[in-house]
C-alpha cells in the first residue's frame, strides 16, 4: 500500500509479507493508520477528519495479488476493471471536504464495489469486533457465520416466512382495530350509491336537460323570431302585397338567366344567385317546421326543472357534473366491495397467520438443531485454540436456549413449548467459559479476566479465520491484555495460521512480533509526521533493537537485547 496525507502519515509505502507481517511502533506513531488505510481500500467509511492537516486530500493505493478466477477478480472485471499482471490495483481518494472517489483496475467505480470485493479479499479482526462479540446477538451471528449453509439455508427460509408473518399481522391489526371506522365508511358509501341508483342518471343527461330547459323557457320568443324570419324569406300569406327575399332573389335570377348566354362571367353569377335561392328556400322551410314544432308546454318545462333539481342534488354531493358522479359511483362500488369483504379477508389472514406460525415453529426447530450441532464443533475448536494460547484447562461451551411465553402470547411452538421468536429464529446464543476445572461455565464477559478475555476473543477470531475463505487476515491489537508466556503462544498461533494465509498483525507485544516473517516499524520524524522512510522493514540488528525497545523501552539494554535475541530464536525454532 501507498498512503499519502492520511492522519500522521505524510507519504509512506507499506509492503506486506506473503506470510506473517507484524506492524510495530511507539504509541501514536501511526500503526492504526495502516489498519485505517486498508479499511478505506475495502470500502470503509470515509471520515474527512482523517485527511492530514494542510492537505487537500488523502490517497490510499493498494496492489493486491489475486488469481484470475478468484471471485474478487471476476467481480472487478464485471465492473470494467483490468488486472495488472495478476494483481488488482485499488485506490481511494478522500478530500478534506468529505468527497470520496474509488478506482479499481483503472476504472472509476462506486465505493460500494470496494465493500463487495472486501468480502473475498480480507477479513479484519480488531478490538471493536471483540467487544461486539460480548453481546449475545453478535454471538448468535458469529455462530451462524461459522455454521455456514447448514444454518444459512433454513435461516433464509425462516426470514422470508417471518417477514410475511409481520405483513399479515399488520394487515390483520388494521382490519380489526379499524372495524368501526370501516363500517361507517361502508354505510356512507352504500347510502350514496343508493341515492345515485334511485336517480338513475345517464351520461350527458345534465347537459341535455339544461339545453331543453333553456329552449322551453323562451319558447314564445323563439317561435316569434322563427315566424318573422320565415315571413322575411318566404312572405306572409296574410299580406299578399308584401315583398319577401325569396321573390326578390328569384327576380334577380330570372333577369340574369335571360342574358347569361352572352357572357360567361354573368352566367357564373346567375348560378350563384340560383344557389342562394335554393338555400333560402331550404332555410325558410326549416324555419316553418321549427315554429310549428316548438312546444311551449309548461308541464314539460316543470318536469325538466324537477329532473334537473334531482341531478343537481347528486352533483352537489358526489361530483361537479353527472360524469363525475358516475365515476364516483364506480370507484365507491369497488371500495364497498372491498370493505364488505373484510370479514372474509380477516378469516383468510387469520388462517395464513396460523399456518405461518406453524411453519416458523418447524423452521425454528431446524435452526436450533443446526446451531446445536455447529455450536459443539465451534466450542471444541475454540477450546482447542485456548489450549494453544496457554489456557490448557479452559473450556468454552455455547448455550442455546429459548424463552417460554404464555400460550395466548405472541409466540411460536418449538419442541412442544410456546417460545418467543424474532427475525433470526427463537434461539438465544451465549458463549460460556470455564477457565479451569471445577469452575462453573459463565458468560465470557463475566467469567474471564482481562488477559483471559483477550485470549478467548483471539481464539474465536482464529476459529473464524479458519472458516472464512479469504486469503488475508488483519488482526488489530487483538492481543491487548495478554503478556508473558500467553503472549508467546499468541505469536506462535498466529505464525501457524500464516502458513495457510497471509496474516497482518498490528501489535505492541514483542513476543508476537518475534514470530513474524517480516516486521515493519512505523516511526515519526521530528516534525511528528510519518514520511516515505517512516515505514521500514526491520532486519538483523534493527529488529533486535526494536524488540528490545518493545520489551524494556530501551533499545541498548543488554538484558533486553539478550531477551529479544532469545525470542527470535524461540520463534525460529518453535514454529
Amino acid at each position: 500500500m501507498r498512503i499519502r496525507s492520511l492522519g500522521v502519515i505524510d507519504d509512506a509505502v507499506v509492503e506486506l509479507s506473503p506470510g506473517f507481517t507484524a506492524v510495530t511502533g511507539e504509541t501514536g506513531a501511526g500503526k492504526t493508520m495502516v489498519v485505517t488505510s486498508l479499511g478505506l481500500l475495502l470500502g470503509g467509511r470515509a471520515d474527512p477528519a482523517l485527511v492530514r492537516i494542510g492537505a487537500k486530500s488523502a490517497v490510499v493505493e493498494g496492489r493486491i495479488s489475486v488469481g484470475p478466477q478468484a471471485p474478487a477478480a471476476v467481480r472487478a472485471e464485471e465492473a470494467g476493471a483490468e488486472l495488472d499482471d495478476g494483481a488488482l490495483l485499488i485506490s481511494r481518494t478522500l478530500s478534506a471536504e468529505g468527497r470520496s472517489r474509488a478506482h479499481v483496475g483503472g476504472r472509476s467505480v462506486p465505493v460500494g464495489l470496494l465493500a463487495e470485493l472486501a468480502d473475498d479479499l480480507v477479513a479484519v479482526h480488531g478490538q471493536t469486533d471483540q467487544q461486539g462479540l460480548l453481546r449475545p446477538a453478535r454471538q448468535r451471528q458469529a455462530l451462524d457465520r461459522y455454521a455456514g449453509d447448514t444454518v444459512a439455508v433454513p435461516l433464509a427460509k425462516y426470514t422470508a416466512a417471518h417477514r410475511r408473518l409481520r405483513a399479515v399481522a399488520i394487515e390483520l391489526d388494521e382490519l380489526t382495530t379499524r372495524a368501526r371506522e370501516r363500517s361507517q365508511e361502508a354505510d356512507l358509501l352504500r347510502f350514496g350509491l343508493d341515492e345515485i341508483a334511485a336517480a338513475e342518471p345517464q351520461p350527458g343527461e345534465d347537459t341535455e336537460l339544461a339545453a331543453e330547459a333553456e329552449r322551453l323557457g323562451h319558447a314564445e320568443a323563439l317561435a316569434s323570431a322563427a315566424t318573422l324570419a320565415h315571413a322575411a324569406l318566404a312572405g306572409n300569406p296574410e299580406d299578399p302585397e308584401g315583398v319577401d327575399a325569396t321573390t326578390l332573389v328569384a327576380g334577380a335570377h330570372r333577369a340574369l338567366e335571360a342574358v347569361r348566354s352572352h357572357d360567361r362571367e354573368l352566367a357564373g353569377l346567375a348560378e350563384r344567385i340560383g344557389e342562394i335561392g335554393i338555400l333560402m328556400a331550404d332555410v325558410a322551410g326549416e324555419l316553418a317546421g321549427y315554429a310549428d314544432g316548438l312546444d311551449a308546454d309548461p308541464l314539460r318545462l316543470a318536469a325538466v326543472e324537477e329532473r334537473r333539481a334531482a341531478l343537481n342534488h347528486l352533483t352537489r354531493k358526489y361530483g361537479q357534473d353527472i360524469a363525475a358522479v358516475l365515476a364516483w359511483a364506480e370507484e365507491s362500488a369497488a371500495r364497498l366491495s372491498e370493505l364488505d369483504g373484510d370479514d372474509d379477508r380477516i378469516g383468510e389472514l387469520t388462517a395464513e397467520r396460523d399456518a405461518l406460525r406453524t411453519e416458523l415453529g418447524e423452521l425454528a426447530q431446524t435452526l436450533t438443531d443446526a446451531r446445536t450441532e455447529s455450536a459443539k464443533r465451534f466450542a471444541d475448536a475454540v477450546t482447542a485454540e485456548l489450549a494453544e494460547l496457554a489456557m490448557p484447562h479452559a473450556r468454552v461451551t455455547v448455550e442455546i436456549r429459548q424463552t417460554e411465553v404464555a400460550e395466548d402470547a405472541d409466540g411460536i411452538e418449538v419442541g412442544g413449548r410456546t417460545v418467543a421468536y424474532g427475525p433470526a429464529g427463537a434461539d438465544e446464543v451465549e458463549l460460556l467459559l470455564a477457565p479451569h476445572p471445577g469452575a462453573p461455565p459463565r458468560p465470557i464477559a463475566k467469567g474471564a479476566s482481562g488477559g483471559e478475555l483477550s485470549r478467548v476473543m483471539l481464539a474465536v477470531e482464529v476459529v473464524f479465520a479458519g472458516s472464512d475463505p479469504v486469503p488475508t487476515y488483519l488482526f488489530d491489537e487483538v492481543d491487548a491484555g495478554v503478556g508473558g508466556k500467553a503472549a508467546v503462544e499468541v505469536g506462535r498461533r498466529l505464525a501457524r495460521l500464516a502458513k495457510s494465509a497471509q496474516v497482518v498483525v498490528v501489535t505492541h507485544l514483542p513476543q508476537v512480533a518475534a514470530f513474524a516473517d517480516r516486521q515493519l516499524l512505523v516511526a515519526k520524524t521530528n516534525d511528528g509526521s510519518v514520511t516515505r522512510s517512516g515505514v521500514t522493514v526491520l532486519e538483523g540488528e534493527e529488529r533486535v533493537r526494536e524488540l528490545s525497545r518493545m520489551l524494556a523501552g530501551q533499545e541498548d539494554s543488554e538484558t533486553a537485547r539478550a531477551h529479544a535475541e532469545e525470542l527470535l530464536e524461540t520463534a525460529r525454532t518453535g514454529n
